[in-house]
């Protein structure tokens, strides 16, 4: 298991490269690299266009073979497929069939990964409703527009709850309100135990959501740390306070001059990021209707270190079908026979607690000894007797028409007798 490994990734010395069209000039589109990413951390690989970024992905996901070095992925080769099983991977670019809708997309993926058709459902539910995509999970993803795209692409990234997820560029194409919404996802995601390799080119979302990066140029790693460190300038001090008079800011600079230091006094600052997040949040508020998607950032159940499938099914082991046989008649359960086995009896249970709630019923079924029931005999005399009058005049005709025939077949047997 991942929790028992000290790294999700780590590589040795990989190195890739690629030569032109007659292979005689050659480019090292990664270069010697030794990279290591914690378990249950969110990493991020930061660089330049063509600095290695998507191609040590490549390598790390088994699509491209390096030149040299190796890479281990949770303990082993990400192109085995007990590996790579446990991996949920959204590339640069969300490949996806234009023409199946969101839920068929998602239910593609799943059996991709053969999950149960009743796990499937769960999940796709789940998502959708987590990445903002439940209004429109009924149109086709080729009609979704760049930011619709990436969220289903997430949403097919965490369809089998992967140990690790590698995300490519995941708020690209996404609005302010979708960006905010997808780091927080991101956090939420490694707070449940989820190792998180990121590649973004924004590097304010980065700085949000990281807890270690490592910056690539040329194929090399220029520099890795955790944030916090690597951004922190030692050399300077910052005060926070509340509003205060100009006398004591006068105060304080003449104390911050006797130790020869220099001091600028200056407002805080929003970012701008926050300010339109609270003008739109305002605007919600009113309840004011909009067109896009609308995500609330609930994770499922199923995406924990143990899955909430195999906790059910752990109880189900557990728990003897004679539970069915209580003295207390159930009132508004369905009731499942005491002799099915326990296989389809924990199959049901589980349908019953992973699906979507059923509207009650109009006539709940109860189950009580001291009820008695009419027997159905109580109105028979009635119905026989207008059953029965039938039946005489439909025999009754029958049998007239009979004579007539019989009748008609002598007289013509007769007249060909005389002749």
């Amino acid at each position: 298991m991942i929790k028992n490994m000290e790294y999700a990734v780590e590589t040795f010395s990989l190195t890739k490269i690629f030569s032109d069209w007659w292979g005689r000039a050659k480019v090292f589109a990664v270069d010697d690299l030794n990279l290591q990413v914690h378990c249950n951390e969110v990493f991020g690989l930061l660089g330049p266009n063509g600095s290695g970024k998507t191609t040590t992905l490549k390598m790390l996901l088994g699509l491209l073979h390096p030149t040299k070095g190796r890479a281990l992925i949770l303990g082993g080769d990400g192109a085995d497929s007990k590996i790579n099983s446990r991996i949920g991977f959204l590339p640069e670019e969300s490949y996806l069939y234009r023409y199946l809708n969101a839920r068929e997309t998602l239910d593609f993926y799943g059996r991709l990964f053969g999950l149960p058709a009743k796990v499937r459902k769960m999940r796709i539910e789940a998502l959708l409703d987590m990445v903002g995509l439940m209004a429109v999970a009924n149109r086709p993803v080729g009609t979704f527009s760049k930011g619709m795209a990436r969220r289903i692409g997430l949403a097919q990234a965490l369809i089998n709850d992967p140990d690790l997820l590698i995300l490519d560029e995941p708020t690209t194409g996404l609005d302010p309100i979708g960006t905010r919404q997808i780091k927080d996802l991101i956090l939420k995601l490694a707070e449940r135990g989820k190792t998180i390799l990121l590649c973004s080119h924004l590097l304010a979302d980065v700085e949000d959501v990281c807890d270690r990066i490592a910056i690539l140029y040329g194929g090399k790693i220029q520099t890795q740390g955790r944030v916090r460190d690597l951004l922190q300038q030692t050399d300077k001090r910052q005060i926070t306070a509340d509003a205060i008079s100009d006398t004591t800011i006068e105060k304080i600079k003449q104390l911050i001059q006797e130790e020869n230091a220099e001091c600028v006094v200056t407002s805080p600052m929003d970012k701008l990021e926050t300010f339109f997040i609270k003008t739109v949040a305002a605007a919600q508020q009113q309840a004011q209707t909009t067109s896009g998607a609308v995500s609330t950032t609930k994770i499922g159940d199923f995406l924990t270190q143990q899955t909430a499938t195999e906790d059910i099914l752990d109880k189900l082991v557990s728990a003897p079908v004679s539970q069915e046989s209580s003295t207390e008649p159930p009132t508004t359960e369905k009731v499942i026979p005491v002799e099915s086995s326990t296989s389809e009896y924990g199959e049901q249970l589980l349908s019953k607690l992973t699906g979507p709630a059923e509207p009650p019923e109009s006539e709940p079924f109860v189950r009580d000894e001291k009820v008695t029931t009419q027997p159905v005999e109580s109105e028979a005399p009635q119905a026989e007797q207008i059953n029965k009058s039938i039946l005489d005049q439909l025999t009754g005709r029958q049998s007239t028409q009979g004579q007539d025939e019989e009748q008609a077949d002598k007289s013509q047997a007769g007249d060909v007798g005389d002749a």
